[in-house]
């Protein structure tokens, strides 16, 4: 926190000197608030006319910072982070998959061009940033907006569009001292001009990777990726009025796991990162998108539109799940998943009225094959019960049951399953404002939402080792003998219980969505708005592995109340936005275990919760040379309640703990400067400590919060630039999360230096 403070410090006394705020150009920083236009609510308003909390970044932004990947922007936004290297993200503390490790459904959408990405390809699709046009993170619930998978917030990627009237080209190169390497080009123009332009734009990226396998060779986290994309914009002069929108995007990527391990045993593991991982670590996405968007203006205020998705994303995780030379557990999933979406919406932007009337319809189909080799913990209590009922009496139960363990410490599982997903959704939206007087207007939407899903799972199980021979306890025909040969039959039996021939739940839902508020513009420079709305997630089906049956839960709902302030400054050079909010979760949907082993669980409605907070951002002009922005996020969440079925076993109470990363403080701040052709740009990032597990005894698995300074500066000469970067400048060592035995851990990025070159024509 003070390394920002000082950062924001250092451009206030540079802004102060004379000497260098004299005839050179103006800032880098050109796009202002009132300049930028929020896509992500569907109704094309600036960021100063917009409720919602939203971080917006701009490509002026992600040139200064160099910014690569979403990642990057989740870590420089107020109240977002990521979770488990680049596997998720938080909003607000709420996660993307739910926070109480329970459910199907998202929780939070990333849309790219409006096409919804299962979650399964967030972790290396089509999220980098070459050749986007914004960022918007919207904080807070979409559901009335955004609907399916919404509660959380939504993160829309935009494009850079084909124009029809100019040509232009755009190249990059970047290379850094951990032998990274990434060439970037883009190129378009008009066809025919003025009606018709194609844009295409490619991206290669070779990454060496930094954790050493020394049981395999080479480095777990190398990568290779490869992203194509083409776009078309029709303008027609035959029909004026008329913009139609194509897009193309494919992405292949090879690389790391969702997140990698580095051994914690290793002396200085920050400074040498090496796995002892007999199998493969490593993530595959195939992914396919095509967009249309086609927008007719009927009438100078009214503008109808049609939005039409089609995604299909495969990935297949491999990891070695203990982490050792010893070829023990191996974890393969396998998803596919088809993404069919239609929109249509009605516009209208009057004086006194505006917003949008629309209708959604949704498809997704696929699933998962999974293939894994696992090892259960012997269940000692299990066994006890047992040889009690056979006649034993509790401590010769006991004093047997641990002597098997010792011999049997692990059950080893083949396991292997195929779980078909389907789910359709529907729906009617609305969302406006009223201006009831020149500076009162009423806010209010709505959704209704009908979803039908099925779920489907068929699961084989198998013993994957060798049992503990009777002989080596008693003779044949003795107590001890009988009673390993019962033991082993037990064990051979909960094996068999998790192996089931497919079965399918189908469930359907409909929720009514309202939303309602206020805004009161008091100047033209300020704006307060107060909103309330109720957000949802889904019900749907799980499958308990052990028992291998499957589980119906029902959907969760929460309560959000919103105020907001949009302010202008000394005649529009400082802009001061702010959000503050209060959720009230209920039935949240959790896990809750039932005792046969450690695979005997599935989803439950067991948890209520409720959080509170608020960011700010601020971004001003300070003189010609400099400008600065920055930004503080602030949330406390905690559970309840935590109301477990009857038959659960768990022994972890989620009440009284708080979700899981869920920083307390997310900061971030950055200065540009320009004088003559040199460009710089120095910031910051800061998030709080996280917990990266849910229960009363979370404080175990506390890791610390860190600060991480990055850094370009560069030579503009217009048509070309010429750059350096540093990524975590000051070399600072931290860990996003640390297994429960303390041996691995997935360690933050170390600090990189590089080198760029752009071309611009």
């Amino acid at each position: 926190m003070r390394l920002i403070a000082y950062l924001l410090c250092t451009g206030t006394l540079l802004a102060a000197t004379p000497c260098l705020a004299q005839e050179v150009p103006a800032s880098t920083q050109e796009t202002q608030p009132d300049d930028i236009i929020v896509t992500g609510e569907k109704s094309n308003r600036t960021l100063q006319e917009t409720t919602t909390s939203v971080a917006v970044t701009t490509p002026e932004r992600i040139r200064q910072e160099n910014i690569l990947t979403i990642q990057d922007v989740y870590n420089r936004t107020a109240n977002v982070s990521e979770t488990y290297g680049s596997a998720g993200f938080t909003i607000r503390g709420i996660n993307n998959k739910g926070v109480g490790a329970g459910g199907d459904a998202d929780t939070a959408t990333v849309y790219v061009d409006g096409a919804p990405i299962p979650r399964q390809a967030l972790f290396g699709g089509p999220t980098d940033l070459w050749d986007i046009d914004q960022v918007e993170i919207l904080r807070g619930p979409q559901s009335t907006i955004q609907g399916l998978n919404a509660l959380a917030g939504a993160i829309v990627l935009t494009t850079r569009d084909a124009s029809v009237t100019d040509y232009s080209a755009d190249g990059r190169i970047l290379w850094t001292d951990r032998n990274d390497r990434t060439f970037s080009a883009a190129a378009g123009g008009p066809l025919i001009r003025d009606e018709l332009g194609i844009r295409l734009s490619a991206e290669r990226r070779a990454d060496r990777g930094i954790i050493r396998n020394v049981a395999r060779g080479g480095y777990d986290d190398s990568l290779r990726t490869l992203n194509l994309r083409a776009k078309l914009h029709w303008t027609p002069r035959s029909l004026p009025g008329l913009d139609v929108k194509a897009s193309y995007n494919r992405v292949r990527r090879d690389g790391g796991y969702l997140y990698e391990y580095t051994n914690l045993t290793t002396p200085d593991f920050y400074g040498h990162r090496r796995s002892t991982s007999d199998q493969p670590n490593r993530g595959y996405i195939r992914s396919d998108i095509a967009v249309l968007n086609v927008g007719y203006e009927i009438a100078p205020r009214l503008r109808l539109s049609s939005v039409t998705s089609f995604n299909r994303a495969a990935t297949l995780a491999q990891t070695d799940a203990d982490g050792t030379a010893a070829d023990v557990q191996f974890i393969s999933n396998d998803s596919r998943y088809r993404t069919w979406t239609q929109e249509l919406r009605l516009n209208y932007d009057g004086e006194r009225l505006s917003g949008v009337l629309g209708a959604w319809a949704y498809r997704r189909s696929g699933g998962l094959d999974a293939n894994n080799r696992l090892n259960i913990a012997t269940p000692v209590t299990t066994i006890v019960g047992l040889l009690q009922r056979g006649g034993f009496p509790a401590a010769a139960a006991r004093q047997i049951a641990t002597a098997y363990a010792t011999a049997l410490p692990q059950i080893p599982v083949r396991y292997s399953a195929d779980q078909p997903l389907l789910v359709k959704n529907a729906a009617l939206f609305g969302d406006g404002r009223l201006r009831v007087t020149d500076r009162l207007s009423l806010l209010a939407g709505f959704r209704y939402d009908h979803e039908d899903n099925r779920y489907g799972a068929e699961t084989i199980a198998t013993f994957n080792g060798t049992l503990p021979s009777p002989a080596a306890f008693g003779a044949a025909g003795t107590p001890l003998n009988l009673a390993v040969n019962a033991i082993n039959r037990g064990v051979l039996g909960l094996v068999a219980q998790a192996a089931s021939a497919r079965a399918s739940n189908a469930r359907s839902f409909d929720a009514f969505l309202p939303k309602a508020g206020l805004s009161m513009e008091w100047t033209p420079d300020l704006t307060t708005a107060f909103t309330v709305q109720r957000a949802y997630r889904s019900g749907g089906s799980s499958q308990n592995p052990a028992r291998a049956t499957l589980v119906a839960y029902d959907p969760e709902y929460s309560w959000n109340y919103e105020g907001s302030l949009r302010s202008r400054w000394l005649d529009g050079r400082l802009t001061v936005n702010a959000n503050v909010f209060y959720v009230d979760w209920k039935d949240q949907q959790t896990t809750a275990f039932f005792g046969l082993n450690a695979f005997d669980y599935n989803t439950v409605n067991a948890g209520k919760s409720h959080l509170y907070g608020g960011e700010l951002e601020v971004q001003g002009r300070l003189n010609r040379v400099f400008d600065a922005y920055a930004s503080a996020g602030y949330v406390r969440t905690k559970y309840d309640r935590f109301d477990l079925p009857a038959g659960s076993t768990s022994t972890v109470n989620l009440a009284g703990s708080q979700f899981p990363y869920a920083p307390r403080w997310t900061l971030a701040g950055g200065i540009n400067g320009r004088v003559g052709a040199i460009a710089g740009n120095v910031n910051a990032n800061y998030r709080s400590a996280v917990f990266t597990d849910v229960g009363t005894a979370q404080n175990q698995a506390r890791v610390s919060g860190r600060t991480v300074v990055n850094a370009r500066l560069g030579y503009d000469a217009g048509r070309w630039t010429v750059f350096a970067f540093a990524r975590n400048l000051l070399d600072e060592d931290y860990l996003q999360y640390r297994t429960p035995d303390g041996l691995r851990g997935i360690v933050g990025d170390p600090q990189t230096f590089g080198a760029g070159l752009e071309l611009h024509l």
